[in-house]
């Protein structure tokens, strides 16, 4: 009986379409602002794959990719997002089963006595198998001034499976980008493991204020001129305050926003006027936001 012949030839775009790639490619780029490192990247890894997928396809036999990331950068830069994203890419080309995401962190794995890490590490990976496991804030794993610590047996049991099951589960490390290079230099067998490390730049002001708009839009809100405005000098105060999260932060502001309105909206019911609009209920006004205690000189409210 002939062996199967490889084709003589392979048209990559086709793969991109057969794979349905390119709508999570475009999902992505529509849903961050921003980020264009980044989305880069995701575009280079992709790329990567698709031709990894047509050499095995002409036959061009090579060892499955290592596919273990680590995503750096501060918190409310879209690492969650994009992780997600990945995954669907991954699942898409045939490198995972399931495409799915499992995110945890230390508590999930660490156990607090002799024998408790063990099982609780396996049940998460067994968890994730066939789709991603994403561990945010990965160098809280390793505590090397805590003699009794047992991070570094979950530690262990991720390396192995990170080098023995890599063709049905990718490991996605996130984290401040200090902190995760030390945590590499402190385990050079978990570096060794990780193929592509993407930094997540921080958003601008301009950026920020693009991200409010989009995310009252997905609420059915919106913000009237004075809101706007308000909004833009918010970002501005609230990025030089401690413990700025970026689109988290935002997001943050929003809800204590919506809830002003609505306790705005509640008090003219109680003074008489109970009848409100559309165009009421929907929209937050420069009072909503000027409420915050950023611009009394207070800290922002922590959520």
């Amino acid at each position: 009986m002939n062996a199967p012949t490889s084709p003589a030839s392979i048209d990559l775009q086709q793969i991109l379409r057969d794979a349905e790639v390119q709508p999570v490619i475009d999902q992505l780029e529509n849903e961050l602002i921003g980020l264009a490192p980044v989305k880069a990247r995701i575009r280079e890894i992709a790329a990567f794959l698709v031709v990894s997928r047509a050499r095995a396809a002409m036959g061009l036999e090579a060892a499955t990719p290592s596919l273990h990331m680590c995503f750096t950068g501060n918190p409310g830069t879209g690492k969650t997002t994009v992780a997600m994203r990945m995954a669907e890419i991954l699942h898409r080309l045939g490198y995972v089963r399931k495409g799915h995401v499992v995110s945890v962190t230390r508590d999930d794995l660490v156990g607090q006595y002799i024998g408790h890490t063990a099982p609780k590490t396996k049940e998460i990976l067994k968890k994730a198998m066939g789709g991603v496991l994403f561990i945010d804030e990965a160098y809280y794993l390793y505590r090397p001034e805590n003699e009794r610590d047992y991070g570094q047996e979950a530690i262990e049991i991720l390396l192995q499976v990170m080098e023995n099951h890599r063709d049905d589960l990718v490991v996605i490390l996130a984290g401040y980008k200090d902190r995760m290079d030390t945590f590499f230099q402190s385990n050079p067998g978990m570096s060794s493991r990780i193929a592509h490390h993407i930094d997540f730049p921080d958003y601008g002001e301009p950026e920020l204020l693009q991200i409010a708009g989009k995310m009252v839009g997905a609420m059915n809100y919106r913000l009237d001129d004075e809101a706007s405005k308000a909004m833009d000098e918010y970002i501005h105060l609230r990025r030089q305050q401690p413990h700025f999260a970026n689109a988290r932060s935002i997001r943050n502001a929003l809800d204590r926003a919506r809830l002003r309105q609505a306790n705005r909206l509640f008090q003219l019911a109680t003074e008489g006027s109970v009848s409100v609009t559309a165009d009421d209920l929907s929209t937050l006004s420069g009072a909503d936001i000027r409420a915050s205690r950023v611009f009394t000189g207070g800290l922002a409210e922590k959520k």
